[in-house]
């Protein structure tokens, strides 16, 4: 049997951290950013770990 594909837009968009968690980056960064705080533009900079609940799910895509 084959080895297993990793989804190739999911590798692109998570890492693993050496613990083992997942790194993501934040949403709403790209456009329209004129309407969004200072304070709220430089909080999205930082990236954050996915939640316990969609880990396992992505951890099979990325393998």
């Amino acid at each position: 049997m084959p080895k297993m594909k990793s989804n190739r837009s999911a590798a692109k968009t998570f890492r693993k951290t050496a613990s083992g968690k997942i790194k993501r980056n934040k949403a709403y960064k790209s456009h329209i950013l004129t309407s969004k705080s200072r304070k709220r533009k430089r909080k999205l900079r930082q990236s954050t770990l996915v939640s316990k609940a969609e880990t396992k799910r992505i951890s099979i895509l990325i393998q």
